[in-house]
């Protein structure tokens, strides 16, 4: 009985290829899932009166979503050309510290006391997510001038 190595290869191959497609399909189901929730809980925030809470757990969840939706074309991309690549992940992490910037200065937006310690830490928590989305910006450009390059 002979072993054939190409044939294991192939089947591992395939494996991976459905188990990409059993994640992309169960984010899309997360994040169809994640938007109808926000809206029904928004709908909840409005009827008890509270408007601000309503908006920013609704942006809060639309990002979120955004951020499912870079995942699930990165998924898909990796199925198609089966090569994993940089440039999503970072897009994602820049939705990612901008969703929270938002979140924070959302919350806070009443709350503006330079003496207050959760204050401080929250513009400290900014400044951070500001360094973040440039040096992850300054990645992908970096990235693409590479890409440039190479062709």
């Amino acid at each position: 009985m002979s072993d054939n190595p190409e044939k294991h290869t192939n089947q591992l191959e395939r494996a991976e290829h459905y188990i990409y497609l059993a994640a992309g399909y169960i984010l899309v189901f997360a994040a169809a899932g994640l938007l109808v929730a926000a809206l029904i809980e928004m709908a909840g925030s409005i009827m008890e009166g509270q408007y601000t809470t309503a908006m920013v757990h609704l942006l809060d969840r639309v990002l979120l979503a955004l951020m499912l939706a870079e995942i699930i074309y990165t998924v898909g991309r990796i199925t198609r050309t089966q090569q994993l690549e940089t440039e999503p992940f970072l897009i994602v992490g820049i939705i990612a510290a901008i969703r929270r910037m938002l979140i924070i200065t959302a919350e806070s937006a009443g709350h503006a006391d330079l003496t207050n310690p959760v204050f401080q830490a929250q513009l400290a928590e900014l400044g951070l997510l500001a360094l973040i989305i440039f040096l992850l910006a300054w990645a992908m450009r970096l990235l693409g001038d590479r890409s440039k390059h190479s062709e």
